[in-house]
């Protein structure tokens, strides 16, 4: 799906992109969204860890001393480095930009966020001992702000290095629950081998992606753990020592933390990443409409009576010509002769399962279903309740939603004088 409505959620949210330290240019300035930021360095410095396996966290199980996590992971930690290509910033060809990123795996694969490595092909990466290494970027879900990178195997000394990599463990980000501890390690300011702690402060966040592509990252995980420009790409850990999420975003107004960040969950890491690996690309599922959590002020334009009042649901909006539910017989809203708006369907199942917020029907495709897979959809029109099918298929590509500024985007991220819209899958 695309852009839908707003959400009351969008409506705090900022641009978290990349803050300059040295040089005025940043990357992407996405209207509602804050990418926990990549920061922009002439030299970098090192880093610490994080990656793979997924095993389930409990905050029941006994906790790590915070020191004993950060000596366990800093040496899985690494500072992310590649350069600003000149047509983006004429006037600084030199310019680099800095972020964070973990070891996922012994074949030297790194994780880090898209917004992260850009559109660079080469990185350099570096880690808590000095070392640095050149990184091939092999793969980009622009969706979900995930890249994959992966050390280069050609000399002596990369070959000992994979032989003393420690992979993080990837923890279950479903189990987490307000309240439990976490902590952030990375880059900030390019500050390496940095670590803040906080608790999860949310859950099921639905955060919109990066570059404007009209598109969202569903069931992020909201933390108040310090973090800040150069953390992106960073691990959040639990109080094992797991990877439950990696830090990309923040609700800021001043391009620095202001209390509220944002994390990819580790289940998302782990569903895309190794599909990254093997084909360098990941295939989201496609439903094709817009539309917003049914409020008091849209039920009203609903036909029903009662029944109508008292729905809850998803409006629809528009409807994709030719899309997953445009063929399954979606009916968006539609605007008459005298420019009177009459109101579509609410969808207020799928697949058997009630759904109230436009974040369950996003989180339950984006989760649980794959190209080519049919869905149920449960809807409400004219006082009655219908089942339609749909087969999902692929995003479309996200190029007609990217934009290339003349000019560097400010470093500084203000919020928008209107809210954007929020995007859906």
């Amino acid at each position: 799906m695309r852009k839908p409505f707003v959400p009351k959620i969008d409506t705090i949210v900022t641009v978290f992109a990349i803050t300059v330290i040295l040089i005025p240019v940043s990357t992407f300035t996405i209207p509602l969204t804050a990418m926990a930021a990549q920061q922009q360095q002439q030299d970098p410095i090192n880093s610490t860890a994080s990656t793979q396996q997924n095993t389930n966290s409990s905050s029941s199980a006994t906790p790590l001393p915070l020191k004993i996590i950060f000596k366990q992971a800093e040496a899985s930690v690494v500072q992310i480095t590649s350069k600003i290509p000149a047509a983006a910033d004429p006037q600084s060809p030199n310019a680099t930009t800095l972020g964070s990123g973990f070891v996922f795996d012994n074949q030297g694969h790194i994780i880090t966020n898209g917004h992260v490595v850009g559109d660079a092909k080469i990185v350099d990466v570096t880690f808590v001992d000095g070392n640095r290494y050149t990184a091939k970027v092999i793969g980009t879900d622009i969706y979900s702000d995930i890249a994959v990178l992966q050390i280069s195997q050609n000399t002596t000394q990369t070959q000992q290095l994979l032989s003393t990599l420690k992979p993080f463990v990837l923890g279950n980000s479903s189990k987490l629950e307000v309240g439990d501890q976490v902590i952030a390690i990375g880059n900030p300011f390019g500050l390496s081998d940095t670590m803040t702690t906080g608790i999860v402060s949310g859950v099921g966040r639905l955060l919109p992606a990066a570059s404007g592509i009209g598109f969202s990252i569903p069931n992020a995980i909201q933390t108040d753990a310090p973090i800040n420009p150069g953390n992106s790409g960073g691990p959040l850990l639990n109080t094992q020592g797991q990877v439950i999420g990696m830090n990309t975003a923040i609700f800021s107004a001043t391009g620095t933390f202001s209390g509220i960040g944002f994390a990819i969950p580790s289940n998302t890491i782990n569903r895309i990443a190794p599909t990254l690996i093997e084909k360098g690309y990941y295939l989201h599922p496609y439903l094709g409409l817009n539309g917003a959590t049914l409020t008091s002020d849209l039920s009203q334009n609903l036909t029903g009576g009662a029944a109508a009042t008292n729905l809850k649901g998803i409006y629809i909006d528009t409807i994709t010509k030719n899309g997953p539910a445009d063929k399954a017989g979606v009916h968006g809203s539609t605007i008459d002769q005298y420019s009177k708006k009459h109101a579509g369907d609410v969808i207020i199942g799928i697949d058997g399962r009630s759904i109230v917020r436009i974040d369950d029907l996003i989180s339950y495709i984006d989760q649980h279903k794959s190209v080519g897979d049919n869905i149920t959809l449960t809807v409400y029109r004219n006082g009655h309740a219908i089942d339609l099918k749909a087969t999902l298929t692929s995003r479309p590509s996200p190029i007609p939603f990217l934009t290339a500024p003349s000019i560097p985007p400010s470093p500084i991220p203000h919020p928008p004088a209107r809210p954007a819209p929020i995007p859906h899958p």
